[in-house]
């Protein structure tokens, strides 16, 4: 696999994550309210977490499994989140994204996720991007019908977390290239 590319917005360049962006991250997403919102991000998020996490997603773009990006803001180069493309395989990928709290609010995120469902059909040729979040978390559903995706189902009791079973929203869109010409 190439290099990881550049993504831009108007506001924002989307970068692979570095090794040196463990410590911003960890301080970011550790944030309660950003890992209460999330499956997979712990909190207390530890020393060390980070690096591993980043690490993982370095190598899971050379091996076409992800595409993970830090959310910057263009004027100043600050790693404001992170966003990308995970379980990548039979033209499908998942949606995941976090924005630092501070950052909440200002459109960020969305301008994040349009660009990178972009990249997802237009250079990874994929055929549909799907997401999900808890159905008490409203805001990521948000971003997602934002940009497109359509809300395909809830699903009851889906997971677990810290001894309490959460319902789950699922979203996806489909690329344009992959949907069916009506004549």
């Amino acid at each position: 696999m190439p290099h990881q590319p550049l993504l831009t917005t108007k506001r924002l360049l989307l970068r692979p994550l570095q090794l040196s962006d463990a410590k911003r991250v960890q301080a970011l997403a550790g944030e309660a309210q950003v890992a209460n919102g999330t499956l997979n991000i712990p909190h207390p998020y530890t020393d060390g977490v980070a690096g591993q996490w980043i690490g993982k997603h370095l190598a899971g773009w050379h091996q076409g499994q992800s595409a993970i990006y830090a959310i910057t803001l263009k004027s100043s180069q600050q790693l404001i989140g992170c966003i990308g493309l995970h379980n990548i395989q039979n033209d499908k990928a998942q949606l995941g994204y976090w924005i630092g709290v501070p950052y909440w609010g200002q459109g960020f995120c969305t301008e994040a996720a349009e660009r990178i469902v972009e990249f997802g059909f237009k250079r990874l040729k994929l055929d549909t991007i799907y997401g999900q979040h808890f159905s008490r978390e409203t805001n990521p559903g948000k971003v997602m019908q934002k940009i497109g995706m359509k809300h395909v189902m809830t699903k009851n009791d889906a997971v677990r977390v810290n001894m309490i079973t959460e319902n789950m929203e699922y979203y996806e869109i489909q690329s344009p290239q992959a949907l069916p010409v009506v004549s």
